[in-house]
């Protein structure tokens, strides 16, 4: 059978799940009656019964996303490095272990889900492959590579009807609805620029590829980690970590950590498309992202919301420390977003977390507003609920799609500047969303989409 039975090891019955759920999706504000399909009709998974997932990429991330799926069957494990995806081999010793995941998911029929959790230009192969064959999806952030991957990935999700989220914690956390609940309320009034930040790269960047050729280590299958990434020798400058900085593999300091920080903005503030982004950029190059950047988003109003200037800064560029900021306190961390609007400012840390109007003594008067944005019950309980038949996932593929691609259109300005004459100075680019295409600079076109090496690509929907 594709999901085991009800859960006896912790004595939890159908009628217990459902009246659980009922009154946690009560309390949420989500729904107050189960819909009929929740009850397990046909083609839907009871709540009463687990799912069985497959993790594909599990060395790092992907274990801990497991790992937070607890209570879930786990029966197939996947990864191309039997050394790096050792513990979790030994975490679930009775998963079915595979290096291919198309070989496992010809041969693993019960699979209900999958966990990605590879590197980033994998993502959208993998994705689209489990979709095709009705397998509910969660996939690390960024959700895909390129903007056309992001696109391919939702059209799979609405095509093939199946329960998606992207791996953004922080959009199931408390801070993020506290910032938009604020500013709805008029906390600091119309919000008309923002800055956010990151200290990452802390990894190599900046740099060009490495020449010599060591041997691939017996553990390692290096062509199925290429995937479809142009082919290259293997070299330890790539992985197991460091692939972030790799434009052939990763989407740099902006991939990595801006669908964590930038969802603290792109949420409360109703952001979709921008019209333009500019980027300035040290060190660009063909190979590897830049140590630092700073890019400006440009974005129109949105209801009654003003235009939007945004901020990006990372490699240790910050922004100009506010004023109202006591002299003894920091401002955000390592990660951070400051909201400025015409009647005050707000700051948050990475996820969203501790949200302050400052000065602290504007944050002690402000009488907050009731908590009137449903609750999560969790990000990857979430997931697992919509798996089931419930309410879609916070994070799911339609609604990280426009966040991932602002993040991914920061990189396509940065890689613009790549080779140029104007290699170091701001690069412009202009955003024509519903056509996919960039106007003033067609030449930077082919960085919305890549070429897939050969016996790979997106299998069609």
């Amino acid at each position: 059978m594709g999901i085991a039975g009800a859960d006896r090891n912790r004595g939890l019955t159908r009628r217990g799940f459902l009246q659980g759920s009922a009154k946690v999706a009560a309390a949420a504000g989500v729904f107050t009656l189960v819909p009929r399909h929740v009850l397990g009709g046909p083609g839907q998974k009871p709540p009463s019964e687990r799912l069985n997932i497959a993790g594909i990429g599990i060395g790092g991330r992907g274990l801990g996303d497991l790992k937070s799926l607890d209570g879930e069957n786990v029966v197939a494990l996947c990864d191309v490095d039997t050394h790096h995806a050792a513990g979790a081999f030994k975490a679930y010793p009775d998963a079915h272990r595979h290096t291919d995941f198309r070989k496992m998911l010809d041969a693993e029929k019960e699979i209900d889900a999958v966990v990605v959790a590879t590197p980033d230009h994998l993502h959208a192969v993998i994705s689209i492959a489990a979709m095709k064959m009705g397998k509910h999806v969660y996939c690390e952030k960024p959700m895909a590579h390129t903007v056309q991957e992001v696109r391919a990935m939702q059209e799979a999700a609405r095509t093939h009807k199946v329960a998606t989220q992207m791996g953004n914690q922080g959009n199931a956390g408390e801070g993020v609805r506290l910032i938009e609940e604020w500013i709805l309320d008029g906390a600091i009034g119309p919000v008309r620029e923002v800055h956010a930040w990151t200290n990452k790269p802390v990894w190599p960047q900046g740099i060009d590829r490495p020449q010599d050729k060591p041997p691939v280590p017996a553990t390692l299958d290096w062509d199925l980690w290429l995937g479809p990434a142009p082919e290259r020798p293997y070299h330890s400058a790539y992985l197991p970590f460091t692939w972030r900085g790799w434009w052939d593999f990763g989407s740099c300091s902006l991939g990595d950590m801006g669908c964590h920080v930038l969802n603290n903005v792109v949420r409360p503030l109703k952001l979709g498309a921008p019209t333009s982004v500019e980027a300035y950029a040290t060190k660009v190059n063909a190979e590897t992202g830049p140590l630092a950047s700073t890019i400006y988003y440009q974005f129109p109003p949105r209801g009654n919301m003003p235009p939007l200037r945004l901020t990006w800064y990372d490699g240790g560029m910050m922004p100009p420390r506010p004023e109202e900021l006591e002299p003894d306190r920091r401002m955000g961390d390592n990660e951070g977003v400051l909201f400025v609007g015409d009647k005050g400012k707000i700051t948050c840390s990475c996820y969203g977390d501790g949200p302050r109007i400052i000065p602290e003594s504007k944050m002690r008067a402000y009488r907050r507003p009731p908590k009137t944005i449903p609750r999560s019950i969790g990000h990857h309980k979430e997931w697992v609920a919509a798996c089931k038949g419930g309410p879609p996932a916070g994070s799911n593929f339609e609604a990280a799609g426009p966040l991932t691609e602002i993040v991914l259109l920061g990189n396509v300005a940065i890689r613009a500047a790549a080779g140029q004459p104007q290699n170091g100075r701001p690069v412009k680019i202009e955003w024509d969303a519903p056509n996919m295409t960039i106007p003033n600079r067609p030449e930077a076109n082919r960085f919305l989409s890549k070429t897939y090496r050969k016996g790979w690509g997106l299998q069609s929907t």
